[in-house]
């Protein structure tokens, strides 16, 4: 199950390794699970032996499933761009928030990612940073979509066909072809 950072039980690199050891040895198991030394909810389940090759039908499709999701945050975290996805999701998490907290979560967001020597900084132009920094005023759950959009984009354009020639990839999905 893909958790978020601040959750995960190992560095991002560890799991990043523990994910493609995982992925590696997917379809090798006869009732497609995993299970081993990590604790249940990190277990991760294909239920689908070609659910990998869908997640190559678009980046939706990855995004959508949990184990694609993960896979994709582990190849981020090998290509030391993990803070796209990172903030992406904090986005989609920010976007749920009650009306109370959005201010208090727009702070952390914006000081993790987006403001000038951010420890997690994105990679956004001038402009977007300066639009995001004024809906910072009052936040509302619609204030970092022009952020978001522009992450998103530039993870649908770089990452996700790189993510899609990577070995990794690659040998899941021969492995899914060959059953």
């Amino acid at each position: 199950m893909c958790r978020g950072l601040d959750s995960l039980p190992t560095t991002c690199l560890e799991r990043a390794k523990e994910l493609r050891a995982l992925f590696g040895s997917l379809l090798q198991k006869s009732d497609h699970s995993i299970s081993g030394q990590s604790r249940k909810s990190d277990k991760l389940r294909l239920n689908d032996v070609n659910e990998p090759l869908r997640w190559k039908e678009s980046f939706e499709k990855l995004l959508s499933c949990q184990n694609g999701l993960c896979l994709f945050r582990a190849f981020l975290v090998s290509e030391f761009s993990e803070e796209n996805i990172a903030f992406y999701l904090a986005c989609e998490d920010y976007r749920a928030t009650k009306t109370s907290k959005l201010a208090t979560k727009a702070k952390k967001i914006y000081e993790e990612f987006i403001c000038p020597d951010a420890p997690r900084e994105v990679n956004l132009d001038h402009l977007t940073k300066a639009i995001t920094k004024k809906n910072m005023e009052q936040p509302t759950q619609s204030c970092f979509d022009l952020a978001q959009t522009k992450i998103y984009t530039l993870m649908e354009k770089d990452c996700y066909p790189r993510f899609l020639k990577s070995s990794t990839y690659l040998e899941l999905t021969r492995k899914s072809k060959t059953g």
